[in-house]
């Protein structure tokens, strides 16, 4: 309800965030509950519906959230049956991680580590070492990657403990650095088509008695970007996607489990000035702020020195009643990122932290020309954008 005129704009409560299921029901428990079960040294299982398998297979379909799936039975009917399977058979999702972002769910579910421990904590944040913001998912500008991400991933680990390990995806992601951090690990299969994905996924879980294989489609998310989730091009992604995720279903070897899960939802943002703040003209908010990072529905804000108390009275004095805006201290103390912070990465959060609740986005439209013109977007910890699938077939 609004305030009545002569009254200041009440905040958001920060314990009203929800907060990621680190430890129990995340993205990042993922892989290493998997590993567990297939006797890797080191693991536990994270999520206790899960059921162990000798060969597990993760597909991720990049930007199909939970809610996505619920909302389309006729587009995604393969993947809607699946529904009551979720995590174990609760029918229930996982949470993606703050910010529900590819770069940060990727290096989540590949380290198995949440995001204030692998240490790509957005879009893009802030190099404390050069004062810079890093774009995290085309690693621009060039940065050491196990500077950046030091720990190893859980298929390098597998593979080490003797599991065949496999990563079946677009021929154009073997070299990227987000791979090496993230995904590395046994061997690389680049295929061009979602078909060749799917079978190439199924000869490779069938090739060892302990196997553990992940492939990836992006243009769930891509469709979704450009034209939104209510466009026919998004739709016709959909559609495609279910056929992938049935033939791949239809091939399992003996022995196997496959898990279908996503690295973020997806939420429309209309194209009027009240859905979409434009950072680049709004002279309150860009007072004090030396950087902008994060995305459209979770930003980091850089103070520059000595204006951090202000840049979050002013973000919250003007937003705080769209947004949960914390400074990066009572982020990391709800929990936002994991419940451990590396020192390495605690300057990379932004001294303020902004988390879209209502149907808006904090746009840079000089900056950030072509994500500030995307229809669909994603970051926050809203449900729509948080939660995520964990469909599961056994053979």
């Amino acid at each position: 309800m609004a305030q009545p005129a002569w009254q200041d704009p009440v905040p958001l409560p920060l314990d009203s965030a929800p907060v990621p299921e680190y430890g129990s029901g995340s993205l990042a428990d993922l892989l290493p509950t998997l590993a567990a079960g297939q006797g890797v040294p080191g693991f536990t299982a994270a999520i206790p519906e899960l059921t162990p398998a000798d060969r597990n297979c993760v597909f991720l379909i990049d930007g199909l959230g939970w809610e996505q799936i619920k909302a389309h039975p006729d587009e995604a009917p393969f993947l809607h049956s699946l529904l009551p399977t979720s995590r174990g058979g609760t029918g229930r999702p996982l949470t993606a991680g703050f910010p529900s972002t590819t770069a940060t769910s990727l290096a989540s579910v590949g380290t198995g580590l949440p995001p204030g421990e692998h240490g790509l904590p957005g879009y893009t944040a802030r190099n404390p070492e050069t004062g810079e913001l890093m774009n995290q998912l085309r690693w621009k500008p060039w940065t050491a990657p196990k500077v950046w991400q030091p720990y190893p991933t859980v298929f390098q680990r597998a593979d080490a403990a003797g599991v065949q390990t496999a990563q079946v995806s677009a021929p154009t992601f073997e070299q990227t650095p987000l791979t090496k951090v993230a995904l590395s690990g046994g061997s690389f299969l680049g295929r061009l088509s979602g078909e060749d994905r799917m079978d190439v996924a199924a000869q490779r879980l069938a090739a060892g008695d302990r196997s553990l294989v992940y492939t990836y489609y992006s243009e769930v998310d891509g469709k979704g970007h450009r034209f939104g989730t209510d466009s026919d091009a998004w739709r016709g992604q959909l559609m495609y996607v279910d056929g992938l995720a049935r033939r791949l279903a239809e091939q399992l070897p003996p022995r196997s489990a496959l898990y279908i899960t996503a690295d973020h939802g997806m939420i429309d943002i209309p194209f009027d000035e009240q859905s979409r703040i434009d950072f680049d003209e709004d002279w309150e908010l860009r007072a004090g702020v030396a950087l902008l990072g994060g995305e459209g529905r979770a930003r980091h804000v850089y103070a520059v020195p000595g204006a951090q108390a202000d840049v979050l009275t002013v973000w919250r004095e003007v937003l705080g009643e769209q947004f949960w805006v914390a400074s990066r201290d009572e982020a990391i103390a709800a929990g936002w990122f994991g419940p451990t912070i590396d020192e390495r990465v605690y300057g990379r959060i932004g001294d303020v932290v902004a988390a879209a609740h209502d149907d808006v986005i904090i746009t840079a439209s000089v900056n950030e020309p072509h994500e500030s013109a995307m229809a669909g977007v994603h970051g926050s910890l809203t449900p729509v954008e948080q939660l995520v699938p964990l469909l599961e077939v056994r053979s």
